[in-house]
């Protein structure tokens, strides 16, 4: 019997997710335990396998995938692909609430899966303008990487509908407020 509900939060890469799903793991009040997702990409420098993602190889995930070990994954850009393990998930939800940073189209999956049990966020940028100097600005990723990336966001954008609620990040004092109240909302239901 599962005691815990889904958070989960989606949003176009750069739109301020981490920096939200962050903040409210740190608000006590409301049981959060991270969802770990799986990946196949590089890990970056300074993260932890186990702590801020499961790094696989492709051969590992497609495993994963067969043995339906996931409850959800998609190649998020060519040959990447990040899944939420079933096996983590549902035994975190035994005793605590979980919330998800998750691309889009994973959040939906997630919340078909889950459907009462889990509130859908969207985070959304100011602008596709705001989210290119945000990404550019931060400087992790290649020129390239950051076309391919609002290229990208401009179809997430219109997958907002699909979401139960919607916060517009362009004062994060304001969105970290909006998440915490929606939760605190949902998680006394």
């Amino acid at each position: 019997m599962l005691k815990g509900k889904c958070i989960i939060f989606s949003a176009p890469s750069g739109s301020g997710k981490t920096t939200l799903v962050k903040h409210l793991l740190n608000q006590k009040e409301l049981n959060l335990s991270f969802s770990i997702s799986a990946t196949t990409r590089q890990k970056r420098e300074g993260e932890i396998d186990g702590k801020d993602y499961f790094f696989k190889s492709k051969l590992e995930f497609k495993k994963l995938i067969n043995n339906g070990d996931l409850l959800e994954f998609e190649e998020v850009y060519d040959s990447v692909f990040y899944g939420s393990l079933k096996g983590e998930v549902l035994k975190l939800l035994e005793t605590r609430n979980v919330i998800f940073d998750i691309d889009v189209i994973g959040g939906i999956k997630l919340k078909e899966y889950f459907k009462k049990n889990a509130l859908s966020v969207f985070v959304k940028p100011p602008s596709v303008k705001e989210l290119k100097k945000t990404l550019v600005s931060r400087g992790k990723d290649s020129d390239k990487s950051i076309e391919i990336r609002i290229q990208k966001a401009q179809k997430e954008i219109e997958e907002e509908p699909n979401f139960d609620i919607t916060i517009i990040n362009d004062n994060l004092d304001l969105a970290k407020n909006q998440s915490h109240i929606a939760i605190q909302n949902f998680l006394s239901k």
